[in-house]
């Protein structure tokens, strides 16, 4: 595996952006949230949290799960390991998108996920085989060492239809652990 590429929407965080009731906002930490919820909510800014700025009840949260996998793919990084995140995501709302990359950090509290993904980012109503093939002009990666990971269906079919070398997983509950290291075992095996 040398490119790891996932959807945002309900893969890497929730909720879905066409679910917000704005664009997100930057707010204090709540005193009474709980640590697991923290953790999932932290931001580059100490003591503040993402929320739709309208109701503020409603926080940008990464999976666990996700977070877990782009953490491991920055310490394999870090010991030379040839292995990248990409995104492709058909989110209706991009700018907002890109404010949570901005903002939103990996379990270590400093990497955000604009970090993890650098340039590698296909953000568009294009097909999902399309984003695939565009990063693969860009990173050179061949396709049967990618993998892609998506809460809908259709996409995760549309590219194993068109693009039957990319290992594709489903995850219709957000990025989980066990979907990483089902791709993890899949690329060992090859």
């Amino acid at each position: 595996m040398r490119l790891a590429v996932f959807d945002l929407d309900y893969t890497i965080w929730q909720p879905e952006m066409y679910q917000l009731h704005g664009r997100p906002k930057l707010v204090p930490t709540p005193a009474n949230l709980s640590s697991n919820l923290i953790k999932e909510t932290r931001t580059k800014h100490d003591e503040m949290i993402l929320v739709d700025s309208k109701r503020t009840s409603t926080l940008m949260r990464v999976f666990p799960g996700a977070a877990s996998a782009l953490y491991e793919i920055k310490e394999l990084r870090k010991r030379g390991h040839d292995i990248q995140a990409a995104v492709s995501s058909r989110t209706d709302e991009p700018e907002w998108a890109r404010m949570c990359m901005d903002h939103l950090v990996l379990d270590d509290g400093v990497t955000t996920l604009a970090e993890c993904f650098g340039r590698r980012v296909e953000i568009g109503y294009n097909d999902k085989s399309l984003h695939l093939q565009r990063l693969h002009q860009a990173t050179g990666v061949s396709y049967h060492e990618m993998c892609f990971f998506d809460n809908e269906h259709y996409n995760i079919k549309d590219v194993q239809r068109k693009l039957p070398a990319v290992k594709c997983f489903y995850t219709p509950n957000g990025m989980s652990e066990k979907a990483w290291e089902e791709a993890k075992s899949a690329f060992r095996w090859e």
